[in-house]
């Protein structure tokens, strides 16, 4: 397995898209029918304890192996193929132009010279791939190429997760790479199926929410704000004296006292909402832009009650909490209820599972 070797445009086999995030894992399956729809098969999820992922930095190896072991068995997947993804801040991005109609052995040499310019590593050290996007936009009679590269040791680490948990690896992709290509779905179903329209697509994790603003295939904006669920199980665990395992699992669970909504829900929806509005602040005063088109909400904290409308309230702009598998066919094994409940988490596995489609 190459890092990146998605970009590339091979084809794969069957395999399911596992997100391991420093909460949680999360598995994704699909299919295809012969006309093309996408059928979720199974999907799935598991906690891990805090401080087993740091910063994406797997810290209790086999603790998270099992982990990813258990969602695996409980998934009742018999697919053994993965495709996996490494964290944004864990790969160096860099788009260069080079001269069309070079052979991809050419490429390759002229990739590694370049990137020695952009990587502030050996290139012993790391995992490296690029792919050609296509004619240059900005120089007549080039490609723009997409180098991306990662340490080893951090793909490796991976790797060996991915084995340690008797799956076999065999595409590592860019967690922003995947969540974009999963909402690319959602946003061909709007208006003029999304053309030219600006998105700012929030991701509420649990340490860190990230806000992506898109405008068609581009990335126009990346930032991470410090905010995420883990603050609301942390107040929670507070009020009412659970440990935080046991206030993330009622939390997820919704068995929460009766005065959960009104003393501790509704003031952190609404801190949340304007921590959304002021990174749109942010990136307008960042920008020449000064209003997006649409606001989406994705990850577990997403759909909590009343978070969509407090955003369109606060900002201004239409808001809608992106659920990955919308028009999607079911398999049996799915079970609805839980579906609508927990969709917006699964953004980034989805993309993941979507990747053997993609040529």
């Amino acid at each position: 397995m190459s890092f990146l070797d998605v970009l590339l445009g091979r084809k794969y086999p069957p395999a399911i898209g596992l997100d391991i995030s420093s909460s949680s894992v999360k598995l994704v399956e699909l299919d295809r029918t012969p006309s093309g729809e996408y059928v979720l098969q199974r999907f799935g999820s598991e906690v891990f304890e805090n401080g087993w992922i740091t910063d994406g930095q797997i810290e209790k190896f086999d603790e998270v192996a099992e982990v990813v072991r258990r969602v695996v068995s409980k998934s009742g997947t018999r697919t053994k193929h993965v495709v996996m993804a490494m964290p944004q801040s864990a790969v160096i991005t860099k788009k260069i132009n080079l001269p069309a109609g070079m052979r991809e052995e050419e490429l390759e040499l002229q990739v590694e010279s370049e990137a020695n310019q952009y990587i502030p590593f050996s290139l012993d050290e790391v995992s490296l791939d690029f792919c050609v996007l296509g004619p240059s936009p900005t120089s007549v009679g080039d490609v723009e190429v997409l180098i991306a590269a990662s340490r080893k040791d951090r793909v490796q680490d991976r790797q060996g997760l991915a084995e340690a948990s008797g799956l076999k690896p065999i595409v590592l992709d860019i967690e922003s790479h995947a969540s974009r290509l999963a909402l690319g779905r959602i946003v061909a179903t709007l208006p003029n199926e999304g053309r030219d329209a600006l998105v700012a697509l929030f991701e509420v994790g649990a340490e860190t929410t990230s806000l992506k603003v898109l405008r068609d295939d581009d990335m126009l904006y990346d930032r991470d704000q410090a905010f995420g669920g883990t603050q609301l199980t942390q107040l929670i665990s507070r009020q009412y004296a659970f440990s935080f395992e046991e206030a993330e699992q009622k939390k997820l669970a919704g068995d929460l006292p009766d005065d959960y909504a009104e003393s501790i829900l509704a003031p952190f929806v609404d801190s949340l909402s304007q921590e959304i509005g002021r990174a749109l602040q942010y990136f307008f005063t960042s920008t020449p832009h000064h209003k997006v088109h649409y606001v989406m909400l994705a990850g577990g904290t997403a759909s909590l009650p009343g978070l969509k409308d407090r955003v369109t309230e606060l900002t201004g702009f239409a808001s809608m909490v992106v659920n990955p598998f919308e028009n999607m066919k079911l398999g049996p094994a799915v079970r609805e209820s839980r579906l609508r409940r927990e969709a917006p988490a699964y953004l980034t596995a989805c993309g993941l599972a979507m990747r053997r489609f993609v040529a």
